[in-house]
């Protein structure tokens, strides 16, 4: 039974450390966040997937990203890319579940994958700049 007279931190005990850096482990291996890309020279390893509409992507996107929306996410548009390199997808943001459904799509296609966790609104609240238009990155064909 939980004491009502704890705070509601404390009222459920914290997990045992080494639970705890099981499960941030865990976690890691599914999440990056905009830190880390932005920190990251983007093409070594990985690709930043941008997997909201073109329309969005062009008035605003990771310097880098290449555009390929979710529902557009299938083996003939992967093409150009190696089989072993690392999605690191992102949509509008915490609100928004398209990275998630992309993050699936290529786990179902046998891709590596992560999620940039915060999306095109947590790569703004770091003060990161924005790429505009289609850029050199541009949208994959299909």
């Amino acid at each position: 039974m939980v004491d009502i007279a704890t705070n509601e931190v404390t009222a459920v005990p914290a997990a045992p450390p080494d639970d705890a850096f099981e499960h941030f482990a865990a976690l890691l291996g599914y999440e990056t966040d905009c830190w880390d890309v932005h920190a990251s020279p983007i093409g070594d390893g990985f690709v930043v997937l941008d997997v909201r509409s073109r329309e969005h992507f062009e008035q605003g996107h990771v310097p880098g990203a290449v555009n390929l929306p979710h529902r557009r996410i299938v083996e003939r548009n992967l093409a150009p890319f190696d089989d072993d390199v690392l999605f690191v997808v992102y949509c509008a943001g915490p609100h928004c579940n398209g990275a998630d459904k992309a993050a699936m799509r290529l786990a179902a296609l046998g891709r590596p994958v992560k999620k940039m966790i915060g999306g095109i609104e947590g790569w703004k609240d770091e003060g990161f700049e924005l790429a505009t238009g289609s850029g050199d990155e541009g949208e994959v064909a299909s």
